[in-house]
């Protein structure tokens, strides 16, 4: 038995070899988005990560006198200096930044990767639910090809 997509129950020994083809090639894409999202939600997760070592490193009273490059866009950068070491602009999401202190930036992003570590465990939980899914219907898949196997080879020597 598979859960399917709306939670019931399927019988997946009354399904012919073509549905079970079909429900095989549904479980695989959505397999395969779940790993997709698994692997984007990780990267945010380090993107959060790398932010609180800037934050920690980069706004330290060690650089404040040095020229750093500052972004204009991805590939452009310009020197500058650091005016201020206490305080920092945080992206906040959709184009918004908040001044914050450096503590409250770190705690910030740490409620961030904490959040996301989260989301990661139940998207880890639904990832393997549906890959024990996936196992099955290919296991009654093959033992339902093998099955028309046998019974084409014994209607052939029946003939003969």
């Amino acid at each position: 038995m598979a859960e399917g997509a709306k939670g019931q129950q399927i019988d997946l020994g009354a399904l012919s070899a073509q549905q079970l083809s079909q429900v095989k090639k549904q479980l695989d894409e959505e397999v395969q988005h779940l790993t997709s999202s698994y692997q984007n939600l990780r990267t945010a997760q380090q993107k959060f990560r790398d932010c609180i070592t800037s934050v920690k490193n980069g706004v330290a009273e060690s650089v404040k006198d040095r020229t750093l490059l500052v972004p204009l866009t991805s590939s452009l950068y310009v020197p500058g200096q650091l005016a201020d070491t206490k305080n920092v602009l945080v992206d906040v999401g959709t184009g918004f930044y908040v001044e914050k202190s450096t503590d409250d930036a770190q705690k910030f992003y740490n409620a961030k990767i904490d959040e996301l570590g989260k989301n990661i465990k139940e998207l880890e939980n639904i990832v393997n639910g549906k890959a024990n899914n996936l196992r099955v219907i290919e296991e009654v898949l093959r033992q339902k090809v093998l099955a028309n196997q046998q019974q084409g080879g014994q209607a052939s020597a029946g003939s003969s």
